[in-house]
């Protein structure tokens, strides 16, 4: 497996948009790291720029402790997984998951052996003489993982390769992911747009805005101490609330934002009050939006579990504990404590 080390790394494109700025990154060998952000955040790009497949403009790329910033693809050894599975149309899936071997001049006994321990892996051997039109697309995801595993490459880079599946299929998937990166102890850097697959997947997740990365640290770290309000929004389901400090706390400094997660409010008891807007019904809990009577509050979100909601249209109490709330600076988002305040 592998270390990879990103120093300064930068792309801008030839009609000058700058995709990537600056990003200073290491995933240990090992790691399962995730890189999650909006559309057209420079996830794909990165993870490109990584691969080879992009020119870097500014920077270096290193794996294990070597530049390879001007190595071609072919020669960094490592296996990528697209969205789209780039299977060959016209071969076999055992074809398919021989082709990077065959290309490397493998002898057949080698290729027959990997080919049968990536198919057992991933549970594929009945869809080995099948071409990739006769498989869904859960089965194509697999044969795409299987034709990167067979190969033993340093690290596996793997971009949306989940999202073309349907939602059942995807929880399915990800579990099969995870199992496999405990069995084989691969590096592997993933790309996705989706924060609860990242949050499930990465042992550490790198969230991305516009080319840069704003946090890397283990999914419960992203949630419980976001370092500004754009990873607050972005992780966690529903979004994190964000209101005016000064309607919850007295002596907050002026233009900051107090933040709290939707399942910290609590419901029934408490200084505030609100009236209910909307229920949202999820099965296992209820989001309930929320009008606080505070002028100029904005709406507030809460999930309740367990317990009947209150209906639309009811007033009732609403406390956001003291202990929850996290503190942002007004003008750049800036974290500046979660919990209880600090004493004055």
């Amino acid at each position: 497996m592998a270390q990879i080390r990103l120093d300064a790394v930068a792309r801008t494109f030839p009609n000058g948009q700058v995709a990537v700025r600056g990003v200073d990154l290491e995933v240990a060998d090992g790691e399962f790291l995730v890189l999650v952000g909006p559309s057209g955040c420079g996830k794909s790009t990165l993870l490109r720029l990584v691969a080879g497949l992009e020119p870097l403009s500014a920077g270096r790329v290193a794996i294990d402790g070597v530049d390879v910033s001007g190595v071609p693809p072919q020669r960094r050894d490592l296996a990528m997984v697209f969205q789209s599975y780039a299977l060959y149309p016209h071969m076999t899936v055992r074809e398919n998951l021989a082709y990077g071997l065959r290309a490397r001049g493998a002898d057949r006994a080698t290729i027959a052996r990997e080919v049968a321990a990536g198919a057992a892996a991933l549970g594929i051997e009945e869809l080995l003489d099948r071409r990739p039109a006769q498989l869904s697309g859960g089965q194509r995801q697999r044969v795409a993982l299987g034709r990167a595993i067979v190969r033993r490459p340093r690290a596996f880079l793997l971009d949306e390769p989940l999202s073309n599946l349907d939602p059942a299929l995807r929880v399915q998937a990800r579990a099969e992911l995870r199992r496999l990166h405990r069995t084989l102890g691969a590096t592997v850097v993933y790309v996705t747009h989706d924060q609860e697959e990242a949050m499930t997947l990465g042992s550490r997740v790198a969230v991305m805005r516009d080319g840069a990365i704003e946090q890397v640290a283990p999914p419960l770290d992203l949630y419980e101490r976001p370092v500004n309000t754009f990873v607050a929004r972005f992780i966690g389901t529903p979004a994190m609330n964000l209101l005016p400090a000064a309607l919850l706390l007295r002596d907050a400094p002026a233009g900051a934002v107090a933040g709290i997660r939707p399942q910290d409010v609590a419901l029934g008891a408490g200084p505030l009050r609100a009236t209910v807007d909307l229920v949202e019904p999820r099965g296992p809990d209820h989001v309930v939006h929320l009008r606080l009577a505070a002028a100029g509050a904005p709406l507030l979100v809460a999930v309740v579990a367990g317990a009947p909601p209150p209906a639309a249209g009811a007033e009732i109490a609403v406390d956001l504990p003291g202990d929850r709330l996290h503190l942002f600076e007004g003008r750049d988002g800036r974290r500046i404590w979660r919990g209880p305040p600090p004493p004055s």
